[in-house]
C-alpha cells in the first residue's frame, strides 16, 4: 500500500548507513526476503511485477525495519461506501 516503508541499517565498516524502500505509489507494497545469504527488499506491483530491488548482503545487516501504513478498517470501509452491506462483528450471535 502507498506509503508502506522498510527501513535497512548496514555495516559500512566504521559506520553504519540507513536505506529506505518506500511505496510510492498507490497499490504497490514493499516485500522483503531473506535468500542464500542476501536480503532482498522490493517494490511490487499490484500484478506482482518488481519495480525496483535493493540487496545487501545479509552478514552486514544491522536492523531489518518495516513499517506499514495504518490500514482503514474493514467494517469503517463497508460502512463509508454506498450500497455495501452492513456485516456483523464474528462475536455476536447470528440469530438475534
Amino acid at each position: 500500500m502507498k506509503g508502506d516503508r522498510v527501513e535497512i541499517v548496514v555495516d559500512a565498516g566504521d559506520t553504519t548507513r540507513t536505506y529506505e524502500v518506500v511505496a510510492s505509489r498507490a497499490g504497490r507494497r514493499v516485500e522483503t526476503a531473506v535468500r542464500r545469504g542476501v536480503v532482498e527488499v522490493s517494490e511490487v506491483t499490484r500484478s506482482g511485477s518488481v519495480v525496483r530491488t535493493a540487496r545487501f548482503m545479509a552478514t552486514r545487516v544491522l536492523a531489518l525495519v518495516e513499517q506499514p501504513v495504518p490500514r482503514e478498517d474493514a467494517s469503517e470501509h463497508a460502512e463509508h461506501s454506498e450500497g455495501a452491506t452492513r456485516r456483523r462483528p464474528l462475536r455476536e450471535d447470528p440469530k438475534t
